[in-house]
């Protein structure tokens, strides 16, 4: 294991008891003391003590490789003995990188290394450590406890697993309390890695604040439960994701909650329920899923804030790059970051931006519920989002193109995509998006066999719910979302048996186009 060869020269003090200082000079005639593995520190209380962004770059990532060994001598004139389990953490801790003494500076007892890593006032020596008798609580709280390490100069955002936060003493505790001091406290409240994603988002919403939650539903049922009261009453479209018009229809009316239907385009049927109603919330899609419905977002927000009704937009079929929903003039926007913000199918997410105040109010919700991220998902966010643009540009020009083709294949009886013309909200869409995002739906000229048998043809796409990933995914609305009820329960709400819900991924065109003509030439 590598070990520092190259020790530091440790000034002594003229004070009794005092501990050593590091300095990057070295004077062969002075004693040598040995650094056997350096405590990678940070003050127990650093999250009340820093800023969100410093905040953010803290971590117990890697904690295994840099564990906290004491200070010891090993010269025979010493006169402190090492104790024996301290040796035990020196061997177990010597993984960490040798330190060159060249690369130290510092004063005032700290050491600063050329890595970025700070060694703090407070190193634990052997009497700090002396409470501690067995390995088994070495193994709990050497490294953290006694001190961790504050990584500064990492290219990405470190991982921070933790449930909760300590307080260092019961004043400190106080103090928070009294709010004098911050600290994110538990981790159903925040944690360093999920503010990262949160401050990403509202930068791209161009939001005071943004709630990242477990999943998109939690995130729309939150904040339908927090905003509208008990009694109160919504607005929403016919066009929807399933579940969430199930939690409308099921979970909100035992609240005493009751709304009103509109089609996404019937501004009049908006006016007649803002005046019969005092209407707390506006919540729609838009594009709607799965017909990719606009939903004039300028026009509704004017009409909304006349009456003090506040206007929701679940932009996930958008993305924050092809729509700006709190620019047009949305209260809120909602995410299922599952799909297209995190982009490589493999975490779920939601999220909710818009004003602090707002914003709060959720939160205030949410801390009671649950729901809250885990930051390994919050990673998996963060280095999906870095992508984000050059995902969405690609699948915002395949869409379109192939749109396009299979507007004008026989064997297809209707496309609904926002970047065709005959689409009802085409010149909706053009003003209020920069893209039409990644999905196209479409029916076959046939019926729910011939459709399976043209989806199963196809060699490129997975069949499977959810959208906006880098993989393609294709399904049959009747049977993947809504094959519980009767084909005429299903008509209801516009999904015909043949409809086909595409989302495109990052594929090369070339090789999606073939792939959907030679399934299309198979039925």
């Amino acid at each position: 294991m590598a070990v520092c060869t190259y020790p530091p020269r440790v000034f002594a003090s003229s004070q009794p008891g005092a501990r050593p200082r590091l300095s990057g000079r070295v004077d062969p005639t002075a004693p040598v003391y040995r650094l056997s593995s350096p405590i990678l520190r940070f003050p127990p209380n650093f999250v009340r003590q820093l800023s969100t962004k410093a905040r953010r770059n803290c971590s117990n990532i890697g904690v295994a490789q840099i564990v906290a060994a004491s200070w010891s001598n090993n010269t025979p004139n010493s006169g402190v003995p090492a104790a024996p389990s301290a040796t035990a953490v020196d061997a177990a801790a010597t993984s960490a990188i040798p330190v060159d003494p060249a690369q130290i500076s510092g004063g005032d007892g700290v050491a600063v290394f050329g890595n970025g890593v700070q060694l703090g006032e407070a190193l634990p020596d052997l009497k700090e450590a002396s409470f501690l008798s067995s390995d088994g609580s070495l193994a709990i709280h050497a490294g953290e406890r006694l001190g961790r390490g504050i990584v500064t100069d990492a290219i990405t955002t470190p991982v921070v697993n933790t449930s909760a936060y300590f307080f260092k003493k019961t004043a400190d505790l106080i103090d928070f309390k009294e709010k004098r001091a911050t600290s994110f406290e538990y981790g159903r409240y925040g944690n360093p890695t999920t503010v990262v994603v949160e401050e990403k988002i509202s930068a791209l919403e161009g939001a005071e604040s943004t709630m990242i939650l477990a999943s998109g539903m939690c995130a729309s049922t939150v904040l339908l439960m927090a905003l509208v009261p008990a009694g109160g009453h919504i607005v929403t479209t016919t066009d929807c994701y399933r579940k969430t018009r199930i939690f409308i229809e099921t979970i909100l009316p035992k609240m005493g909650i009751t709304a009103t239907i509109i089609d996404p385009a019937d501004m009049g049927a908006l006016e007649t329920a803002l005046e019969e109603h005092k209407v707390s919330l506006f919540f729609t899609e838009s594009p709607t899923n799965p017909f990719l419905r606009c939903v004039d977002i300028k026009l509704v927000s004017e009409l909304c804030h006349k009456k003090g009704t506040l206007v929701c937009i679940d932009g996930t079929f958008a993305t924050p790059l092809n729509q700006k929903a709190l620019a047009l003039g949305a209260d809120l926007v909602v995410h299922s970051a599952t799909k297209y913000i995190g982009g490589h199918n493999d975490v779920l997410a939601g999220c909710i931006s818009g004003s602090m105040k707002l914003v709060s109010e959720i939160r205030i919700l949410h801390h009671i519920l649950g729901g809250a991220l885990n930051p390994n998902a919050a990673y998996l966010i963060i280095r999906g989002m870095k992508t984000l643009h050059l995902r969405v540009q690609q699948q915002n020009s395949t869409a379109l193109r192939m749109a396009k083709i299979l507007e004008a294949h026989p064997k297809v009886a209707h496309v609904y995509y926002p970047g065709l013309p005959s689409h009802p909200e085409h010149q909706l869409a053009k003003r209020q998006m920069t893209g039409f995002g990644g999905v196209v739906s479409f029916e076959i000229d046939g019926d729910l066999t011939r459709t399976i048998n043209f989806v199963d043809a196809l060699k490129i796409p997975y069949i499977a719910p959810s959208f906006g990933g880098c993989e393609s995914i294709v399904d049959q609305p009747a049977i993947m979302s809504y094959w519980d009820l009767s084909q005429s329960d299903r008509i209801k709400y516009g999904i015909k048996d043949n409809l086909v819900r595409f989302s495109f991924g990052v594929e090369d065109f070339e090789d999606l186009k073939a792939d959907i003509l030679q399934a299309l030439e198979t039925i």
